[in-house]
């Protein structure tokens, strides 16, 4: 069977086009992640819904067939991550020791993802010797090299396409908690509708730095998700006072100096435990946000204690 049809469906014309079911778009996704579509009806299709805007439920069909494609290839986890951030202008993973931070209190987290346009210091994968046993990274070219080819059509088009949107609703590992960050924040209430219709109980999305999910705790921020299958929208007040960019060009911060204690940041520490408190709750290990920031500035203190804080 070819993509034609789906094509089809979405690219009739005004009054006769519709958008494709949930089961339309996973059969379609189906076909593409087999081999089985030709790449200009690909091009053709991704293209289409990017022009209209995208709808929950072809997020979710889609989702759904990149799910059974993966399926078995990663072990399960408590808390899904993806990292696809591409934003040239990112500092240094600090999402990462967030991460570390939710592992430190028992938790496994499976990140996975993708990451181009980036400088050096802002390498997740340079960085992943800080990661700890509970975090794991899957590439997104070893975990499903076809899904990585969708991704690289960016390339070819010079456009993101819907497929971005589906590798952060994704969850490869189906852990029962995910958290996401978006760039643009109309993002935040699609990605939840499609991840609602995929069945997942506890997620958080937030606006994070380049699209990756870390907080500017000098900001407030909305978080959108899923509770208990509910849909929720929360606000996690400022950490600090200051005003300023998350990732500033002209400031660097040394990692692994930060995490060992030999350099003092407290902007960057805040935006470590800001995200590691939304990991937290989401995980349902603190009652609330400010619960859960107390935790997180805990397990940051006792981060040297290999014991750390058990959920």
């Amino acid at each position: 069977m070819s993509l034609a049809p789906y094509v089809q469906i979405v690219a009739r014309g005004k009054g006769r086009s519709r958008a494709l079911s949930m089961a339309e778009a996973q059969e379609a996704m189906q076909l593409i992640l087999a081999g089985h579509a030709a790449p200009e009806a690909v091009g053709a299709l991704l293209m289409v819904l990017r022009l209209r805007g995208e709808e929950p439920q072809e997020i979710a069909g889609f989702t759904a067939a990149l799910r059974i494609h993966v399926q078995g290839k990663l072990p399960s986890a408590d808390l899904d991550w993806p990292c696809y951030a591409a934003g040239r202008s990112r500092g240094a993973p600090l999402f990462l020791l967030a991460a570390r931070l939710v592992s430190n209190a028992g938790y496994s987290v499976s990140m996975h993802g993708w990451n181009s346009h980036q400088s050096g210091a802002a390498s997740l994968r340079a960085a992943l010797d800080l990661a700890g046993p509970r975090v794991t990274y899957t590439a997104l070219e070893t975990l499903s090299p076809e899904a990585f080819s969708l991704l690289n059509l960016r390339d070819t088009f010079g456009l993101r396409s819907c497929f971005n949107t589906v590798l952060r609703v994704w969850n490869p590992s189906q852990a029962p908690a995910t958290v996401q960050g978006v760039f643009h924040p109309s993002y935040r209430g699609l990605q939840a509708q499609a991840a609602e219709m995929l069945g997942q109980q506890d997620m958080s999305i937030i606006k994070g730095g380049g699209g990756e999910f870390e907080r500017n705790p000098a900001k407030e921020v909305r978080v959108f998700g899923l509770r208990n299958g509910a849909h929720i929208q929360k606000t996690a007040a400022p950490i600090l006072s200051e005003t300023r960019r998350l990732h500033e060009v002209s400031r660097t911060v040394d990692i692994r100096g930060l995490w060992h204690g030999g350099i003092q940041d407290s902007f960057a520490k805040a935006t470590i435990t800001g995200t590691a408190a939304i990991g937290l709750w989401t995980l349902k290990a603190a009652p609330s946000l400010l619960a859960a920031q107390n935790m997180a500035e805990a397990l940051w203190d006792s981060r040297h204690n290999q014991r750390g804080l058990t959920a």
